[in-house]
């Protein structure tokens, strides 16, 4: 059993590493401005190569979760990172740690989508710079580079994906009398009444408005603390501006993925449907002081924590979807929710995007109507959240 406690910490570390390299999508407002000036793009043209990205990876999340029993997590891990771009390596090592991990589920699943948090930290610091210096700033040099280091060390973590053996229960972990129950009438859920059901529909929207607002600021963040920027100092060098964008991508990944971590262990104590009613309800105060923020350091201080609800929804989902539709579903209905990522990052980067060519000839504007569209999905978002609750689909 000793092994098996140790063995499940070395996949819940494999886990993390696998979603790190995948989050590395997360630092694209790195590459906005670049790749606009060497191609001539507007904002929406080159917005699509981000939003497509994100597109495929929640639909190929909700195809992995709906094959992953067939096919195991090692090879549905590995063929993900090899591929990159789909999401079949990010629903795997979720769904495989939160068998290893009954009695923590909150906690280390948000550890685990953490991972794919700090992705863009370690793109936007260390990556990115790293080849941009060595391809002499060729983005297409840049961009092969980038693939055969993240092959590599995503399939490392891809070939150690495995689930726990058959019975396993952790050291000094008993489940409930409730939850042996509640487990046990899930194996009577049927996939169609559970994906076909108010609960799940509710849950969709309120994870599709939430990743809607956030992902504005993770398409654009750094053009629009570059703007800021200008504003207050015209004569700030192009340079200077990129590592004060760079910086703000890698700040603000930290508390995209420390929001995973903290959100959802934080579910386990309050719940996880009141975990979403606070990131919600505390995003529409932090859009609404954007509207009059001109600093670019309360800027910077404000998309920090509009990231770290935004990771909060990725860490609480995962346990909320295995609360609701039990383990035997869990893998497909999650695969499926994610399908809300694929939509919202078409939305969110989109709506922002459209929002900047719209206002090109108006720039104090794009700010202050980006937050407004925010405002309102975040205001629809706690609006249905108050109509969810915690328990079961058994017992709803």
């Amino acid at each position: 059993m000793s092994h098996s406690k140790s063995n499940r910490w070395f996949i819940a570390i494999m886990a993390t590493q696998l979603q790190v390299i995948l989050g590395t999508v997360y630092a694209w407002s790195f590459f906005q401005k670049p790749i606009m000036l060497k191609y001539g793009w507007s904002n929406v043209e080159t917005m699509w190569i981000f939003s497509i990205s994100i597109l495929f990876l929640g639909l190929s999340a909700a195809v992995g979760g709906r094959i992953l029993p067939k096919f195991g997590p090692k090879k549905l891990a590995t063929i993900g990172a090899l591929l990159y771009g789909l999401g079949l390596g990010y629903v795997t090592p979720v769904a495989t740690v939160s068998k290893w991990f009954p009695d923590k589920k909150g906690l280390v699943t948000g550890m685990v989508v953490m991972g794919f948090g700090l992705g863009a930290l370690v793109m936007s610091k260390l990556i990115a710079p790293l080849f941009l210096e060595i391809a002499n700033d060729n983005i297409i040099e840049v961009f092969i580079y980038i693939s055969i280091c993240l092959i590599v060390l995503g399939t490392m973590a891809g070939l150690c994906m495995k689930n726990p053996p058959e019975g396993f229960i952790p050291d000094g972990y008993q489940p409930e009398s409730h939850e042996t129950q509640k487990q046990e009438s899930g194996h009577d859920l049927s996939l169609k009444s559970s994906l076909l059901s108010k609960k799940f529909l509710g849950m969709w929207l309120i994870f599709f408005l939430n990743i809607s607002a956030g992902i504005m600021f993770i398409s654009l963040q750094s053009p629009m603390i570059q703007d800021l920027l200008l504003l207050k100092d015209a004569s700030i060098s192009a340079e200077e501006l990129s590592i004060a964008g760079a910086s703000l991508i890698a700040i603000s990944s930290l508390f995209n993925g420390v929001g995973r971590f903290f959100w959802g262990g934080f579910s386990d104590k309050i719940g996880r449907i009141q975990v979403f009613k606070l990131i919600l309800a505390s995003q529409i105060i932090v859009f609404i002081l954007m509207i009059y923020t001109e600093n670019p350091w309360i800027f910077g201080a404000l998309v920090c924590y509009v990231l770290l609800c935004y990771g909060g929804g990725f860490g609480a989902m995962p346990s909320y979807v295995l609360d609701v539709f039990h383990a035997k579903l869990m893998p497909v209905v999650y695969g499926v929710i994610l399908t809300a990522w694929s939509i919202g990052g078409i939305v969110g980067p989109q709506v922002a995007a459209f929002i900047r060519d719209y206002y090109a000839n108006t720039p104090e504007l794009v700010g202050s109507r980006t937050y407004i569209a925010g405002t309102i999905l975040l205001g629809l978002g706690f609006i249905i959240s108050l109509m969810l609750s915690n328990k079961s689909i058994t017992e709803s």
